[in-house]
């Protein structure tokens, strides 16, 4: 016998024994548990448009104090005992921390004065800074880290630099909340003025020449007679000088401001200025709606007692993204061709309505548009991969390449700098913050985020389409170990969204490692209600629709399955935030084809979203019960109202974070009710909450590499690994 025969015949025999073992640690085999802290049931029923629903747990609403703060922390207690009686637990997040601790992470890079500015987490940081690069010398501006007290952990949540770089505006929350304080600090020096404005979650800060003003976006003040979905509503813009006490600012746009500005209780609204025109805009954004309204006004006029803002266009222009250059105004619009085109009007006689196209819709989806000093920059979206392109000022149209296999996730432009900053990355390889020259045509690095320290050329990602249950082709992206035996043993976690037409773009997290070199599978499901194709992709999986997003998924399993990465015993899906619904929905619809599932920080209970303090800006995306057709898709989305007593359903680990401004924690909890008294598979349905965060974007490092190690271990144990098994 041949050596390569003798090491298939070895490998066909370990695939034999890995197998036997799994078949012997059936689901029947899983830990006895003593089970889950228990819940009270009082019925609430209600009738909408002919339909009778029950809700079972709807005193859990109430989980902020008294019996349902009591509640919520015992199951979160009984579910961190659980997770770490996982005995191969430690060593996968040791395994974690040590992927995750040897890279630098970077995002939100910006340019201004010459100077580049950016959030990084070195190897050794448990969260992002803000840093200041100026040539080759890299400066730390500010450390959260520092204001940890109590237990409480402080994030940045965004920053702007004014124009000439010598100052920086940023908002700062405790603990997760997005709940911003704007402050600001010296650029030379690091030092804090005293500015401090509150009330600033979305903050949209835009300095003005001279960097002693900027506009922000302020939420209102609550009363304790307001009801909890007044939160984000009725916003205002003001202007904020230095050194000002920010309740004397002048209210200059937003909700009220004068009879010619139609801004509803719950829009949001921003004012933007570029250096590079002799205008003011006035962004109104309808809750969630991509299609925004937009007002304008001369530069000069600001100083006006009562500013005549003119509408420029609103929503029936489908307008998503824009820019502009002198009197020229750039649109990316929907409203003729689903995949977009760019559109100009002159500001100084505008008509968006009759704007003539200088880029047609084509078979890639525009995403955004940019300008610099020395051209128009264009990302687009082609098949699972962003592409950039350049459009100089005289209409002519070149490609930029980010670099082999490389995708151009997002670009940062400056109005008065020539060319971009690409921050190119790939499902497999680190991520890269590259820098174009328009002199030299070249693309470089600019040394911010060096390599990760580790070797990933033994993995790859195949791009393949599944197809749906009304035969639509779906994208899916599968990463795994090169060479692998497709024999169905190989422990896979499919992850899909499918909401607000966002895509989910090609990236890489160090954390994967911990999981791909153990043989395991992670594919992401484009599915419809994302925006990989388009408007009319996006509109497939929207309000009545939704079930579109939910087949899309169980499609992506099914091909899973059949082409032999994995089976249902070894198969796990994942909905976060409005990917709760998809998740939601597919154990719901198809229990029998996941052994594992995580829905975290998820909508699982839609009929009730728009009672939350975020559910009226979603009421756009998903609809309200206050009329019949908004009823009934959120009726049929709600995967709470679907949880049938009795049947097997898969493992489930559902997360809270305790300060969420997005998804209520009632959400999790109620889902986590359900699905405990009605589940007969006797595998475990936990809540795990965290009390220092909220959704996701304030978390620490550390933060997440615990999360990561407990969700990904609760899925080993539900595949039966041997090394997951709790005695």
């Amino acid at each position: 016998m041949s050596s390569s025969a003798r090491s298939r015949k070895r490998a066909c025999l370990t695939a034999l024994i890995a197998l036997s073992l799994f078949a012997l640690i059936s689901p029947r085999s899983l830990r006895a548990q003593s089970g889950p802290p228990p819940t009270e049931r009082h019925d609430v029923t209600e009738t909408f448009f002919g339909t009778t629903v029950t809700d079972p747990y709807r005193w859990l609403e109430n989980w902020h104090d008294g019996k349902g703060a009591e509640w919520l922390k015992a199951q979160d207690t009984y579910t961190r005992a659980e997770l770490t009686a996982i005995p191969g637990r430690e060593k996968f997040l040791a395994r974690v921390k040590e992927v995750d601790t040897a890279s630098t992470r970077v995002r939100g890079v910006q340019v201004y004065g010459g100077k580049i500015f950016y959030l990084k987490a070195d190897p050794g940081a448990d969260n992002v800074k803000l840093y200041v690069k100026e040539g080759t010398a890299e400066r730390l501006l500010l450390d959260p880290e520092l204001l940890t007290k109590d237990g409480v952990h402080y994030s940045i949540d965004y920053f702007q630099p004014s124009l000439d770089g010598k100052l920086v505006g940023y908002g700062i929350s405790p603990g997760g909340s997005e709940n911003s304080v704007i402050h600001v600090l010296e650029t030379a020096s690091g030092k804090q003025l005293s500015d401090s404005i509150d009330r600033c979650r979305f903050g949209g800060i835009t300095w003005l020449p001279g960097g002693k003003t900027f506009f922000y976006n302020r939420l209102q003040k609550l009363t304790p007679d307001m009801p909890k979905t007044a939160f984000e509503q009725r916003s205002r813009v003001y202007i904020h000088e230095l050194g000002r006490d920010p309740e004397k600012d002048p209210f200059v746009f937003g909700w009220k401001y004068s009879s010619d500005v139609k801004i509803d209780d719950n829009d949001l609204s921003f004012v933007l200025y570029t250096p590079t025109s002799p205008y003011v805009f006035g962004i109104v954004a309808h809750g969630t709606q991509n299609e925004a309204t937009a007002y304008f006004v001369p530069f000069d006029q600001l100083n006006s007692k009562s500013i005549a803002w003119k509408k420029l266009f609103d929503v029936d222009e489908a307008v998503t993204n824009f820019t502009v250059y002198k009197d020229d105004f750039y649109l990316v619009t929907h409203k003729n061709k689903s995949r977009y085109e760019i559109t100009r009007t002159s500001l100084k006689n505008p008509d968006v309505a009759h704007a003539p196209v200088v880029i047609p819709s084509s078979e890639v989806v525009i995403q955004e548009i940019d300008a610099a000093s020395d051209a128009l920059y264009i990302r687009d979206l082609d098949g699972g991969i962003d592409r950039l392109r350049k459009l100089s000022f005289d209409g002519k149209i070149e490609s930029i390449p980010a670099g082999e296999g490389l995708s151009t996730q997002e670009i940062s432009v400056t109005p008065t700098e020539p060319g971009v900053l690409i921050h190119a990355v790939s499902w497999t390889t680190s991520p890269r913050w590259l820098k174009y020259d328009p002199k030299t045509k070249a693309v470089t690095e600019t040394g911010i985020q060096p390599p990760i320290p580790i070797d990933t050329s033994a993995y790859t990602a195949d791009e393949v389409k599944a197809r749906s249950a009304d035969g639509t082709m779906i994208p899916v992206s599968v990463i795994h170990q090169k060479n692998i035996t497709l024999d169905g043993s190989r422990p896979t976690h499919l992850i899909g969204y499918g909401a607000y037409g966002i895509s989910f773009d090609a990236f890489f997290d160090p954390v994967w490692i911990a999981w791909l070199e153990r043989g395991g599978v992670i594919a992401f499901a484009h599915v419809r209600g994302g925006g990989e194709y388009g408007e009319e992709w996006y509109r497939a999986g929207y309000k009545l629709t939704k079930q579109h997003t939910i087949d899309d998924f169980l499609a992506a399993a099914q091909y899973l399955i059949e082409n032999k990465y994995t089976t249902a015993a070894r198969l796990s899906g994942e909905g976060t935030s409005a990917g709760g619904i998809l998740i939601g929905g597919a154990i719901t619809q198809r229990p029998d084809l996941f052994a594992g599932a995580l829905i975290r920080v998820g909508c699982s209970n839609a009929l009730r979203m728009e009672f939350t303090p975020n559910g009226p800006p979603n009421i756009a995306e998903f609809g309200s019960v206050t009329d019949a057709d908004g009823f009934k898709g959120l009726y049929a989305m709600d995967a709470y109202q679907h949880v049938k007593d009795g049947v097997a359903y898969p493992g489930v680990l559902l997360t809270a974070g305790i300060n969420d401004p997005r998804v209520d924690p009632m959400q999790p909890a109620k889902m986590t009710a359900r699905l405990q008294a009605a589940t007969s598979s006797k595998r475990p349905v936990l809540l795990r909450v965290d009390y220092d965060a909220g959704h996701g974007m304030g978390s620490t490092r550390g933060q997440h590499d615990i999360e990561y190690a407990d969700e990904m271990s609760f899925l080993l144990w539900q595949f039966g690994d041997p090394d997951f098994q709790p005695r």
